[in-house]
């Protein structure tokens, strides 16, 4: 009898998520059809803040191409290798999600990346004031913050302006205790705290994760094995304040050429969480009230 083949470090014995990682067409078919549940609602909107590199951009392409089949960049994002940090979204942008030829009722609002060199209140104060739609797409964020006899300020917000959910896509790559991650998470704790008591939920989806642990670069099918991942994604938790069950690992597409079923199922389910968290929210009415 030939040796035991020995179980490869940093692997659990049992997934510690169950995942069905063959429901992607069902994923797909359900956001597909969703209807909204507030007739006074046109679309969904979701905010989607994170720190500069850390791939928002990137989420925002990656869920259009998963509708569309193909790879869509039309989110600009950062491809340098250089390693500086700067944000490649300096106005607010909404992005409407395309299914074949028809608009699915719910956008992603791209917003300024976080900058981890200063806790301002500027940052968070700008993107609380989008959440509660009171900023026109096309504002161009500054050092101060949007007042309210600004041309982009708009001062009675329709359902519609508002966002819903608020989804923080942070590097799993860049979720430790250094200085800079810690200004960061601060100023993500800021704004959870000016929107936690109106219960506008918050997702947080972590990316990079292929990059972050090797088994899952070598197999993105580990990803709910993988004691790494599992570690980073508790340790976010703690620091930001979201429960593991609104955390979703996900890989973003970065220089493929052609969608992959793994990636897209990983992604889906994560959308899936946050356009049901948002449709909950919005059934309740204003956000800003």
């Amino acid at each position: 009898m030939g040796a035991r083949k020995s179980k490869p470090s940093g692997v659990l014995d049992e997934a510690w998520r169950i995942f069905d990682w063959g429901q992607k067409e069902v994923l797909k078919d359900r956001l597909e059809k969703f209807t909204l549940s507030n007739p006074d609602v046109t679309k969904i909107k979701i905010l989607v803040a994170g720190q500069i590199g850390a791939g928002k951009s990137s989420f925002i392409n990656s869920v259009l191409s998963v509708f569309q089949g193909e790879i869509v960049n039309e989110a600009l994002a950062d491809t340098s290798s250089s390693g500086a940090c700067r944000s490649f979204t300096k106005r607010l942008r909404a992005y409407r999600i395309r299914s074949a030829d028809a608009d699915l009722p719910y956008e992603f609002c791209d917003i300024k990346g976080l900058e981890p060199e200063k806790i301002s209140e500027c940052q968070p104060d700008d993107i609380v004031k989008t959440i509660y739609g009171h900023v026109k797409e096309g504002y161009k964020f500054e050092e101060k913050s949007l007042t309210s006899d600004d041309d982009h300020y708009i001062q009675n917000p329709s359902l519609s302006d508002q966002a819903f959910c608020v989804v923080y896509v942070i590097d799993a790559n860049t979720i430790h205790l250094a200085a800079d991650d810690k200004i960061i998470t601060e100023k993500l704790k800021l704004i959870r705290q000016a929107i936690s008591d109106k219960g506008i939920p918050q997702v947080i989806v972590m990316t990079k994760v292929d990059e972050a642990c090797p088994l899952v670069n070598n197999d993105l099918k580990m990803v709910y094995r993988s004691e790494k991942i599992k570690k980073k994604m508790e340790l976010c938790s703690a620091k930001v304040g979201v429960p593991m069950s609104y955390i979703f690992p996900v890989k973003n597409y970065h220089n493929e050429i052609d969608t992959n079923d793994d990636v897209d199922v990983l992604i889906l389910k994560a959308l899936d969480q946050i356009v049901r968290s948002a449709d909950a929210r919005q059934r309740r009415g204003a956000s800003n009230e």
